[in-house]
């Protein structure tokens, strides 16, 4: 009897895991009957991470309900593999917290997962392992291939940012002025032998004397002001005024030419004013001064606007205008000489020779302005380095510096460079743009956000740099907004991006560098347009031959990898 119940316990139990083994393969050999749909069709790297839906829909009557499936998408690729997060389903009479896929009815499921994207990744396959458990029992179902990937097309962006350099205020031709004045007695043209041999008069006579002597300097329009104070009556004043004009012009003309400075004054130099009642005059000398009721007598300047009111008001002012008639109108009655000169700085070849040669015989301005007459990145360092030392506190020349070393890939010495100039100039946009910049090119995403976001305002340079930002976060549509103004590869691949081919196209019209030609070689196969594909792979590959390893591990051409013209043009 023992032997027997032994017997029929091992049968059973054989009997079971037949079953068991039955059911699995039997969800192994319909597998097949599952459906997958894959979004995006093919996978794509956007912001360094492939992102992947996949609707899987299990038919009715498949899926045994005491069986489980673990299932993973897989991708697939030369030398190696990479999973996505595994998902667990169960039938309904298993014991757990998994979804259930009712028998009868089946279930589409909705997976959703992603992973860092890597460059190995470019040319892969997108598999699904499933593996089925029943019980202790499990069977591997085989791997499906259920996708392509991945285009990483964002990946071409050029990461060139553009730098902000510290503007010069150079200027060749640069305006002089000098002013002097003689005072009159009250209702008096005369013109007091103190006041003819002034400190003033003698400097603007050095003045003239000197611009007619340089050979830089050509002397512009003199201005003869003559003016009245604003008491009295205003037909007095309008004489008044008029015969110290006539007075000063004629004294200025004798000075000039009694001490040889101009023989004779050109009229077409020579710009004369009358001012009857000086009220503009009178009203920023109140504001000033620390008279007395000095706010009450700007009231009634503001309150009036007929002269005869307005001086009889001030006049019932009587506690200020004593004051008013003895410190304010007599600094009225004058005549003013304004002089205008042009001063022509040195030529462009001086400015170069001087900035080789003595750097130190030019001031920060021409040095800055010098140097962007020089091509060689090495001549504008040199000069650069020359500011720096001749003027040290002054930004510019650090930032500037940092600009060429940067461009020569000298990161870690630029961004020195910049933080020198940021010490000099805190919170200064031209060089947080910069630092912005570095950041970029140390792929310190965070970073460059926060000094570009710090840095708006400062130019266009921003608003491209923020443009190339975008491209690599992911951000299409910004990127498309800062970069609108450019016609570049950066700005024609945001438009790929998100599908203005037309505009992108636009935007490489004018471009013949290797990257525009492949540039257009994807729009011409998101476009099914062979022949702008192999027309302008072929010039891309012709100007840079890695173009070619690009192109025959790209999956925006998956569909022209058998195609025999592609495959002679990547060979």
């Amino acid at each position: 009897m023992k032997v027997k119940f032994g017997l029929i316990a091992v049968i059973a139990l054989t009997g079971l895991l037949a079953v068991s083994c039955s059911s699995l393969k039997k969800m192994k050999k319909h597998s097949s009957d599952i459906t997958y749909a894959v979004t995006p069709e093919v996978l794509a790297a956007k912001g360094g991470i492939v992102d992947l839906k996949i609707d899987i829909t299990f038919p009715g009557h498949y899926f045994n309900k005491s069986t489980r499936i673990e299932a993973t998408p897989v991708l697939r690729f030369n030398g190696g593999e990479k999973s996505f997060e595994m998902k667990e389903l169960q039938g309904e009479k298993v014991i757990g917290n998994m979804e259930v896929i009712p028998y009868n009815e089946g279930k589409t499921v909705t997976y959703i997962s992603r992973i860092p994207y890597e460059d190995v990744m470019r040319l892969s396959s997108l598999e699904i392992d499933l593996v089925g458990f029943k019980g202790s029992k499990s069977l591997a179902f085989g791997p499906r291939k259920i996708g392509n990937g991945i285009i990483a097309t964002a990946a071409l962006v050029e990461n060139k940012p553009l730098l902000s350099l510290g503007a010069d205020e150079f200027q060749r031709v640069t305006k002089q002025q000098k002013e002097a004045a003689i005072y009159y007695l009250i209702n008096s043209a005369e013109i007091r032998n103190r006041e003819m041999t002034s400190k003033e008069i003698k400097e603007l006579e050095a003045f003239i004397k000197e611009a007619l002597l340089s050979k830089n300097t050509a002397l512009g329009s003199i201005d003869v002001k003559s003016y009245a104070s604003p008491d009295g009556p205003l037909g007095l004043n309008e004489k008044l005024a008029g015969n110290r004009e006539t007075g000063s012009t004629a004294f200025l003309k004798n000075q000039l030419k009694t001490k040889k400075i101009l023989p004779t004054l050109p009229a077409s130099l020579l710009n004369q004013h009358v001012v009857p009642e000086d009220w503009e005059g009178f009203q920023k000398a109140m504001e000033e001064s620390n008279i007395q009721d000095k706010e009450l007598i700007l009231r009634v300047l503001s309150m009036y606007s007929d002269p005869e009111v307005r001086e009889r008001e001030i006049k019932n002012i009587a506690s200020a205008f004593t004051t008013v008639a003895e410190q304010v109108l007599p600094k009225l009655r004058r005549s003013l000489f304004v002089v205008n000169t042009e001063q022509t700085g040195k030529s462009d070849e001086e400015l170069k020779s001087l900035a080789q040669k003595n750097p130190g015989e030019l001031n920060a301005e021409e040095l800055l302005y010098a140097a962007t007459l020089f091509e060689r990145e090495g001549d504008k360092l040199s000069i650069y380095r020359a500011i720096t030392r001749l003027y040290s506190n002054d930004w510019r020349g650090y930032n500037d510096v940092g600009t060429i070393l940067l461009e020569q890939c000298e990161i870690a010495e630029a961004k020195a460079s910049f933080n020198r100039a940021a010490a000099l100039s805190p919170n200064n946009k031209v060089i947080l743009n910069n630092l912005g910049a570095v950041a970029l090119k140390e792929g310190n995403l965070q970073q460059a956000s926060v000094h570009l976001g710090n840095a708006t305002g400062a130019g266009a340079e921003v608003e491209y740099n923020k443009g190339i930002l975008s491209i690599i976060n992911g951000d299409y549509n910004a990127a498309v907004r800062y970069l609108g103004a450019y016609n570049d590869v950066n700005a024609a691949l945001a438009n790929i991006l998100v599908g203005n081919y037309n505009e992108a196209t636009r935007k490489l019209n004018t471009d013949n560098s290797a990257l525009g030609f492949y540039l257009k070689a994807v729009i011409g196969a998101r476009q099914n347009n062979s022949a702008m594909v192999l027309d302008n792979l072929k010039k891309a590959t012709t100007i840079k031959l890695s173009y070619k390893q690009l192109a025959a591990t790209d999956a925006e051409f998956v569909r022209y990898f058998e195609n025999p013209e592609f495959a002679a043009i990547v060979k």
